[in-house]
């Protein structure tokens, strides 16, 4: 016995970088590999969520910019800025009411809460926080003299940062430039705007330099240049057309290095500080992996991020795509500018989130290519074509919608993906990231978005007087990360080393088996002529008939194919359903197929004589008449009562007709809850009621099998695991999932009261009019108990929460939001794969339902019919079997099986085990792979003590007959050899006597 255990999911989890090894030096163009180079990394690992931590001494921060947050825009002696001239441009009909407040005039009132803003910082345990100074605060017409007023309110703030410890982060220009500027000198488009931003930031080093190590010398200035001076999208608005936004970045770029150079020459020697720039990009993919395509991605980063990276980080000059393609449009620097801007920056300086990304970045930027958001691929260019740089996040986060309070789980989540792709930048690929800044410490106005959106870790409530600051879940989500400096490895993440009980059922799932009645060639008793000399071909001669025998399972070749493929899988269990439909196709005995009937016992004859149990569904539904006889779909289906009693006569039929070969028996397979009306389940459940004790008193005693009912069971987890509201909504979709179901049979005997509560709840309101029926005292009886074990279907895992975020993704019945953790691996139709849920649900099952034994009877997932998809299915197997042990070993659950979903491609396209192309099964990977598990019974480790079982012999009914007449056997055995004795001796003494005679 080989471990399969921990070594095989060791091999999954090879990190990527063991295999690609890290990057070299950096330099222009070399950016270009990241494509091939990420399409090239390990599928699925690689895209496991990393469980690691930050290297030691890391930074952990907030951000925030003055116009966003500040308000205050007239008080202490604060000049305008060209954001709040844009601001109070007219937007809506004269005469109309706004949406909301007006701009950044008031915002979050950071400018009259400065300890409050503090306070926060402080209950995150952040290392550091970026804010901005307002250059119209500190010189209201641009120029000197400076306003005390300003100066003071930044001087408090940098006090108050530096009794908590907490390394300020400062930006001179995040966008609000003074209007007395664009008024005078038409801002950015003027060359006189760098000689007064450097007497701006002059104002600032000496003010404030002895307390600030970490400068920014002007945030994203794409967004300036591009859209304050070319698309006029944002202030000052002007629609200068390519050739001024061009024009306004040549001037940004000759401000930034001015103002390094001034902190370099007069300032850096006592400050002992630095400077960057703080430059935005998104992320781009290619169309088809193609070089032109890649070609085209390259040249989307350079007039975006090398517009402004290149010239400072590499040789002072534009990308040179730029200046093939924008001629005369691209202003020119002479020799001695490029120098002079060539390397000024300490350290790359990066934003990256939701203010370019999908927003503000121009469609003919993207080259026809598509746009993403892989922060870690990002940080792999930075780092090839900028020569390995240090690298400080200083801007990144996602955002929710603007009615979104305290439970912010889409923020969560994007937060959490944006970080862990850090961490395996770090880790994997080597590249030098030294800081974090998560985007903002509290809600703002949002830009060109006003307030529809947020993107704050505290809640702000803009319509209040005190505009206090309330924790999100997302506060206490980074306050944990930063405590643990990452994500460190979890003991219940760890796969584990052990083996399954002797007579655990290892099985696989098909829907509905193929069913195919066509009788091998020699069954046929008619006579045919070889046409030898004309058309090659049988004739069958009319009338004439050889004599007919009794048809065998045999004569069945679809039943022997399917039997050989089951027993390569070397599964002990084997579970499809019946066709209700066709085996009844009138809906009662009036009408019986018997051929298919036979096809039934054949094919479960033959699998038992293989030693697999059949596991048999008398009904699963189906999308074509619920797979219900077409005259019980015709007239009301589940809703009508004649199907229960219509039910309990089919379930007859098939115990008498299948029983001898079936001992494994589910009433009802996966019926979908989603589906179902209240009155129809209700009706379902007595019909199933009604047949477990049909089999109890008619059929068990005889034929000694087993029966219940499998439930569809995926696990519902709380977006927000801090959040008590989201635990409450997840509770409530669980009891309406799968307690429906399963309170009545395997609980008390009458629906769960959550369902009722809330039902109760709703139907006062007009929208809804939903009433759950009512069992009598006798249905309940007879329903509860109902049981010989807990089988239950289970494939993924939902996130919930309770506030709205996607009405597309809303449920306003029961008034929850399913939210996705894009951390989470998916299939190609975008199922989570989450092996931790089903350990989550079995002890839930235990929980409620005490200690049943329980089998999963279906878990699975598709792989889009591409082979490169079968190893995630691999990984699938692997970990979801691994966390059933863990249920098994650690939680005592008393688990008696594990089916894989499904046999093949042909009956279940995209989620078998065999592939079928061309009329042809082949074994996937994830079978030999599945195969590896059950001959190991799990995942045995050195440690693991020999488990002995006793070899299984399979029990046919054909078998019964002489199992139970042995002397009979032993006396016509007898009898026989005496006659072979016998007829030998004659044999012989007859021949010696002819010889004598002769």
């Amino acid at each position: 016995r080989s471990p399969a255990g921990s070594m095989a999911l060791a091999a999954l989890l090879l990190p990527p970088l063991l295999l690609l090894g890290r990057p070299g030096l950096g330099a222009p163009g070399q950016g270009a590999g990241t494509w091939s180079r990420f399409a090239r990394l390990p599928y699925p690992q690689d895209q496991l969520f990393l469980h690691d931590t930050f290297p030691d001494g890391f930074l952990w921060g907030a951000g925030s910019a003055a116009y966003q947050t500040e308000g205050g825009w007239r008080q202490g002696g604060k000049g305008a800025s060209v954001w709040d001239t844009f601001a109070h441009r007219p937007a809506t009909p004269p005469g109309a009411a706004p949406p909301g407040p007006v701009g950044g005039d008031v915002a979050s009132d950071s400018y009259n809460n400065l300890f409050r803003d503090v306070e926060g910082l402080r209950r995150l345990g952040v290392s550091h926080y970026r804010f901005s100074l307002s250059w119209a605060r500190l010189l209201p017409n641009g120029t000197a003299p400076p306003n005390p007023a300003g100066l003071a309110h930044y001087g408090r703030l940098l006090a108050r940062l530096r009794e908590l410890g907490v390394e300020p982060v400062v930006t001179l220009y995040h966008w609000d430039l003074p209007q007395a500027l664009q008024d005078a000198f038409g801002g950015w488009a003027s060359p006189v705007l760098p000689r007064l931003f450097r007497d701006y930031a002059e104002l600032c080093f000496r003010h404030f330099g002895g307390q600030v190590r970490y400068w920014l010398t002007m945030d994203n200035p794409y967004v300036v240049a591009w859209h304050g001076y070319g698309t006029g999208r944002l202030p000052p608005g002007v629609r200068g057309g390519p050739r001024l936004g061009y024009l306004a970045a040549h001037h940004l770029l000759q401000a930034h290095a001015k103002v390094w150079h001034l902190y370099n020459d007069h300032f850096r020697p006592a400050q002992r500080g630095k400077v960057s720039i703080a430059l935005s990009s998104h992320w781009i993919k290619p169309l088809h992996m193609t070089e032109k395509n890649i070609k085209e991605c390259q040249k989307s980063l350079d007039f975006v991020l090398g517009w402004f990276a290149k010239p400072i980080f590499i040789d002072g000059d534009y990308p040179e795509s730029m200046r093939s393609n924008l001629s005369s449009l691209l202003p020119e620097f002479s020799e001695a500018e490029k120098k002079y801007i060539k390397g000024t920056a300490d350290f790359f300086a990066l934003s990256f989130g939701a203010t370019l990304s999908f927003q503000l970045l121009d469609s003919h930027m993207k080259f026809q290519q598509l746009e993403s958001i892989s922060l870690r691929q990002l940080l792999y260019w930075i780092n090839s074509e900028y020569n390995n740089p240090q690298i400080f996040i200083v801007e990144n986060s996602w955002f929710v919608s603007g009615t979104t309070k305290k439970d912010d789980a889409k923020y969560i989540y994007y937060l959490k993906k944006f970080i862990m792709e850090t961490l395996k930048a770090i880790r994997y690929d080597g590249v030098n990231v030294f800081g974090y800044t998560v985007w903002s410490l509290l809600d703002g106005f949002e830009w060109h978005r006003g307030y529809s959106i947020r993107r704050g870790l505290f809640y702000v409530d803009f319509q209040s007087h005190d505009k206090k600051l309330i924790p999100k879940s997302s506060v206490l989500f980074y306050q944990k990360l930063i405590e643990k400096n990452g994500f460190p490895p979890l003991p219940e993440n760890q796969p584990i080393e052990g083996v399954f009980p002797c007579g655990f059922a290892w099985g696989i799932v098909d829907n509905y088996i193929q069913v195919d009645t066509t009788p091998a060639q020699f069954v046929d008793s008619s006579v045919y002529v070889w046409d030898v000399h004309h058309s090659k071909k049988l004739i069958k001669v009319d009338g004439v008939y050889a004599s007919k025998r009794k048809h065998h399972c045999v004569d069945f070749a679809a039943i022997r194919l399917q039997i050989s493929l089951l027993q390569e899988m070397h599964v002990t269990h084997f579970h499809f359903s019946l066709k209700w439909s066709l085996i009844l196709p009138l809906g009662n005995l009036s009408l019986i197929n018997h051929t298919l009937v036979h096809y039934y016992q054949c094919f479960a004859s033959e699998l038992l004589r293989v030693n697999i149990t059949p596991v048999v569904a008398l009904w699963q539904p189906m999308i074509e008449n619920q797979e219900l006889p077409v005259s019980l779909a015709k007239y009301g289906a589940w809703e009508n009562t004649e199907t229960v009693q219509a039910f309990v006569e089919y379930a007859r039929f098939c115990f008498t007709s299948l029983g001898d070969h079936v001992k494994f028996w589910i009433t009802m397979n996966e019926p979908s809850v989603k589906n179902l009306t209240y009155t129809a389940g209700h009706n379902l459940l007595k019909a199933h009621a009604k047949v477990w004790h049909l089999y109890d008193k008619e059929f068990r005693r005889s034929q000694k099998g087993k029966i219940s009912i499998a439930l569809q069971a995926d696990w519902v987890e709380p977006a927000c695991p801090f959040s008590r509201n989201d635990q409450e909504v997840a509770d409530r979709i669980l009891e309406f999932d799968i307690g429906w179901l399963a309170e009545p049979i395997f609980g008390n005997g009458d629906y769960p009261e959550v369902m009722r509560a809330w039902l109760h709840r709703i139907n006062g309101v007009d929208l809804y009019n939903f009433h759950l029926p009512y069992f009598s005292e006798d249905e309940k009886k007879l329903i509860q108990g109902s049981f010989d074990f807990f089988a239950l279907s289970h494939y993924t895992t939902t996130l919930v929460g309770s506030e709205k975020e996607d009405a597309v993704k809303y449920d306003h019945y029961l008034e929850v939001q399913m939210i996705n953790d894009i951390t989470w691996l998916h299939s190609p139709s975008r199922a989570a794969v989450v092996p931790w849920g089903l350990r989550k649900l079995l002890k839930w099952v235990k929980s409620k339902y005490g200690n049943v034994p329980i089998y999963v009877m279906a878990n699975g997932i598709d792989d889009g019919q591409n082979m490169v998809h079968d190893k995630l299915r691999v990984y699938y197997i692997q970990n979801y079997i691994n966390e059933a042990l863990k249920a098994y070993t650690l939680d005592d659950v008393n688990l008696q099986g594990y089916f894989v979903y499904s046999f093949n491609d042909k009956t279940a396209p995209k989620y078998g085990l065999y592939s079928y192309v061309a009329n042809q099964y082949e074994p996937k990977p994830s079978l030999n792979h599945y195969r590896e598990i059950i001959d190991n019974n799990g995942f045995p480790g050195p440690e693991t003590p020999e488990l002995l079982c006793p070899e299984e012999v399979a029990l046919c009914p054909e078998c019964h007959f002489f199992r139970k007449r042995k002397s009979l056997l032993a006396f016509i055995s007898f009898i026989f050899v005496a006659f072979i004795v016998t007829i030998f001796f004659i044999t012989y003494y007859s021949k010696r006597l002819e010889r004598r005679y002769k």
